[in-house]
């Protein structure tokens, strides 16, 4: 049984093409699930001129994504709420140790986290950048500082050659050593 647990979580997310950057990150880093707040996405996601297929690898087949009316009730009460931004008072993501079960609450586009959120989440994290990130941009960060924190990761050309793109078949030239 998995003892980790990753949770995304979106305020009233706005963008079909942040949602879709959100589910590819996802399926990179193995989250376990995706939720979100609001009626914005869903309206956007509608209109078939505003969809874009940034999910490429098909991370929303395989995770779910679910609207919740309140993102504290979207998991047990074993799972730790982080809040992702950029708050006065948050601890600077380099600094921080990611809990093992986590949800990561991100605020939308054109905002912030809630205040209420703030105040009940476990810990509220922010990335040290000038300036604020996409939101999209921003759970990839999260993700790998979790990835490349708590070592749950593989490594090496086998997982090269099943993650890379099917038109990517580069290698490095090996160099043959002086003696």
């Amino acid at each position: 049984m998995k003892s980790s647990y990753i949770g995304i979580g979106l305020l009233n997310p706005k963008s079909p093409t942040n949602v879709g950057g959100i589910m590819r990150a996802a399926g990179c880093y193995e989250a376990d699930a995706v939720f979100f707040t609001g009626k914005r996405y869903l309206l956007a996601a509608s209109n078939g001129n505003a969809q874009y297929n940034t999910d490429t690898k098909g991370a929303g087949r395989a995770i779910p994504q679910t609207q919740v009316e309140d993102l504290r009730e979207a998991v047990g009460k074993d799972v730790s709420l982080v809040c992702v931004d950029l708050v006065e008072g948050a601890c600077p993501l380099p600094e921080f140790q990611h809990p093992e079960k986590a949800l990561y609450i991100f605020g939308p586009e054109d905002g912030t986290v809630t205040q209420a959120l703030i105040d009940v989440s476990d810990a509220v994290v922010y990335m040290p950048t000038k300036g604020c990130m996409n939101l999209a941009a921003s759970v990839n960060v999260l993700l790998y500082d979790r990835m490349a924190k708590m070592a749950h990761f593989e490594s090496g050309d086998t997982l090269i050659r099943q993650s890379r793109d099917t038109n990517n078949r580069v290698k490095v030239k090996q160099v043959a050593q002086k003696g």
